[in-house]
């Protein structure tokens, strides 16, 4: 028997919980010091060592247990791969001895390898633990080494991730006792399709984020109240990612359908409820209100084509709506009449503007180039911005405010879709609220729409001024902005000619300052700066690329066309590309390191 007091079950406890305590160190001091690979080679051989040591020694059920306990400690730590080598592996080797991955294309082989005694076996539980643990450390891992999945195999690996998850989901859907292994299974085809529609794979993706809200549907269990807000989550990731297909009218049909399941769950919460009232009632609105923007996303486009009026509406200046009563615009009847209170509203204006396929750089007007769309888009931005200035912001989102996050959000959607007009309108409001927090989140969203603001007149040149100065003596100060010096103005002439390099060199030197600064958590997102050091270089290539040509005479070049200031802003993007750690998100990057390495070859040479 496996009691306290035997002295080889104590051993064993001991000699685990001395590695398990080594590896959580080395785990930790691993951010300030280099990695200490001698170190943790010995742990893992310890590891291995124990379980060679003790395996016959020990009842096989307490030694699979421990296997499987000690793997999700190791995953805890982020020691993925000795979880899944050490422990997930070598517990599932005692059902088969081939590649794991060779079992999961066939549902009937794999049933009789992992569960010869089926699924109510007292076992089972442990298995799909085992196989489910298995797949989040592989995912893990090919996140750990190539998480924009640059690397077609790491997108593959993800995708046979998957597999394998439906696979063993689908195994044990019909039992009621696994529910907790069927939510969780849920929760991990979410987090890894999640990531990969960001990464432009929806299309991949779909069928294995509706299986997850299928399943949601089809565990008794998880029909509650209590499960409705995780399952209207996945309704709305299956909706965005028809949308992101470019398929809209399934997203709209599917959100539709997540309306009449929650419908049919109220009329049954209605008959006899567990939940406090008023807390039932959040869980349903919430759950309504998810499912109602994305039917929002479409019908508010698709409403005004079918109207096909030879009589449009006047566009609504934002600056000149001060005086016409809300609603002014069908956009903005139709929030009114879809959603109640400004924080809904906003959040339904967000999603409609939002596209998965758009990016900050280039910012570019709607698409499809049609009529009704342009309209639709400017009646969004323009109820957006009506709502901004109407109500207050809050740190999180709720019904008496629109959030912070939000705000910023739609500030950057205006940058992106050349609404000038309504971006410096936007962030005068949202600078104010930036500028009151202390929390370095605020403090970097602040950073990210300077950054913006000066890469504006870059890519859009001739229109808009930023009016916040910045000195060129202090680079550490040259992101500085002033609340109330910053009032747009119409520019009267493109880059002055006393200074052509001022705009590059202020958005260079201020992208600087912000990823030098020894507090990590306020750097700009890695997405903006690739955005501002392929803005840099897309200016400044031309000019670089005619001082890496001059070859032997390139410092006599340099002098004569006074093109110091070009060789300097392509040493600062270099150093942006260092100090970010973003040289691997784009091949790019490369060619900037080379070019600035042949400048200053030459100039050596010269």
């Amino acid at each position: 028997p496996v009691a306290r007091g035997n002295p080889v079950v104590d051993s064993f406890e001991a000699e685990l919980r001395r590695v398990l305590s080594s590896l959580q160190r080395l785990r930790g001091a691993r951010d300030a010091k280099p990695p200490q690979h001698d170190l943790h080679r010995h742990g893992a051989n310890t590891l291995f060592d124990i379980w060679i040591k003790y395996k016959p020694r020990l009842p096989e059920w307490y030694y699979n247990e421990r296997l499987v306990k000690v793997g999700d400690t190791l995953a805890q730590i982020k020691e993925y791969k000795l979880a899944l080598l050490q422990c997930y592996e070598r517990y599932l080797q005692q059902f088969v001895s081939v590649n794991l991955d060779d079992v999961m294309d066939d549902v009937h082989r794999f049933k009789s390898l992992f569960f010869p005694n089926g699924i109510r076996d007292k076992k089972a539980a442990l298995t799909f633990h085992a196989l489910q643990a298995r797949n989040v450390c592989i995912y893990q891992m090919v996140c750990s080494r190539d998480r924009n999945l640059q690397d077609p195999e790491s997108l593959q690996t993800c995708l046979d991730v998957l597999t394998s998850l439906r696979l063993t989901m689908q195994v044990a859907l019909p039992q009621e006792s696994l529910c907790w292994f069927i939510y969780n299974g849920t929760i991990h085809i979410y987090t890894i399709c999640r990531h990969l529609m960001a990464m432009g794979q929806s299309a991949k993706v779909l069928e294995y984020i509706l299986w997850a809200s299928i399943c949601m549907e089809s565990s008794i269990p998880l029909l509650s109240v209590h499960y409705l807000t995780w399952r209207a989550t996945l309704y709305t990731a299956v909706s965005q990612c028809y949308f992101d297909c470019q398929a809209g009218i399934h997203g709209e049909i599917f959100a539709r359908r997540g309306l009449i399941k929650i419908d049919e769950l109220k009329q049954l919460e209605d008959i006899g409820s567990s939940l406090e009232h008023t807390e039932t009632e959040k869980i349903f609105r919430e759950a309504t209100l998810k499912m109602s923007v994305m039917i929002f996303k479409r019908a508010v486009y698709e409403s005004r084509r079918k109207l096909n009026s030879f009589r449009p509406e006047p566009k609504v200046n934002p600056r000149k709506a001060v005086n016409v009563q809300w609603p002014r615009t069908t956009t903005e009847r139709l929030l009114v009449e879809m959603f109640d209170g400004a924080a809904a509203q906003f959040l339904a204006i967000l999603e409609a503007l939002s596209d998965s396929s758009r990016n900050l750089l280039p910012p570019h007007p709607p698409v499809p180039d049609e009529t009704e769309i342009h309209d639709v888009t400017s009646e969004l931005f323009s109820a957006g911005l009506e709502i901004l200035s109407e109500n207050i912001f809050v740190i999180t989102a709720g019904e008496k405010g629109v959030s912070g996050d939000a705000a910023v959000k739609f500030v950057k959607l205006a940058f992106s879709y050349e609404e000038w007009d309504v971006f410096y309108s936007a962030l005068e409001f949202v600078e104010n609220f930036l500028q009151a927090q202390d929390d370095p989140i605020w403090k970097k969203a602040e950073i990210e729409l300077k950054l913006l603001t000066l890469m504006q007149p870059l890519v859009f040149p001739g229109k808009f001024e930023r009016s916040f100065p910045i000195t060129d003596h202090n680079r550490k100060e040259a992101s500085t902005l002033q609340g109330s010096e910053k009032t747009q103005t119409i520019r009267k002439e493109a880059l002055k000619p006393e200074d052509p390099f001022h705009d590059f060199r202020i958005l260079a030197t201020t992208a600087f300052s912000c990823v030098s600064t020894s507090e990590q958590n306020v750097h700009p997102d890695k997405e903006i700066l690739v955005d501002v050091v392929m803005c840099l270089w897309q200016k400044c290539k031309t000019e670089l690329q005619q001082i890496q040509m001059s070859g032997s005479v390139c410092l006599e070049y340099i002098h004569k066309h006074q093109a110091y200031q070009w060789v300097h802003i392509l040493w600062i993007m270099n150093e942006i590309i260092e100090k970010s750690s973003i040289a691997g998100t784009n091949v790019m990057f490369a060619e900037i390191t080379l070019c600035l390495a042949v400048i200053l070859e030459n100039v050596a040479d010269s």
